[in-house]
């Protein structure tokens, strides 16, 4: 291999980890998205559309072991997020931010990790609020399908809580 193939080559590389990156970063944004209450449409997405088959969805610690357990599948996992999202009545406002992001591509670009810290401000039904701070680490894999990347691992771990109270907007009273 000459130097100028060896540069292309690497080259190459660099930007099949940099748009592995972004897709990566975009499932998880659209996995959020798909979480808020209520939800901002997306053309398309769906939760389940955002896993591999035989994904696994893990609470980690005290808090959230118990809580969520280890699921593992889609169906499984579809059947645990759809008990917290319309037509359910869980959460009256629910809406993720996230922060502190770390996202790591192997050299080949086939698999990648994910770790970020999620704030999730919540309202429920029942009136009271929370929010709830959260370490995300998320492994995916590139989509037989195309340049979408798949989450194969999804482990939560709850950091801390406290109570917040839901005003309705200004706009919200006639």
């Amino acid at each position: 291999m000459s130097p100028t193939d060896d540069t292309t080559a690497s080259l190459l590389m660099r930007i099949a980890v940099l748009e592995a990156e972004r897709a990566v970063r975009r499932t998880l944004t659209r996995y959020m998205a798909l979480c808020d209450v209520p939800a901002g449409g997306i053309d398309g997405a769906t939760l389940g559309s955002l896993f591999t088959d035989d994904a696994i969805w893990q609470g980690i610690g005290p808090l959230y072991a118990g809580k969520f357990g280890y699921l593992q599948g889609r169906e499984a996992i579809l059947a645990m997020l759809t008990r917290y999202l319309p037509p359910t009545p869980h959460f009256v406002v629910n809406t993720h931010f996230l922060t502190s992001e770390t996202i790591d591509v192997d050299a080949h670009a086939s698999a990648a990790k994910g770790r970020w810290i999620m704030l999730q401000a919540s309202g429920y039904v029942d009136d009271h609020a929370e929010l709830i701070a959260a370490r995300l680490e998320v492994d995916f894999v590139p989509s037989p399908a195309g340049a979408a990347w798949l989450i194969r691992r999804f482990r939560t771990q709850r950091l801390f809580d406290a109570p917040w109270q839901v005003h309705p907007s200004p706009t919200d009273n006639p």
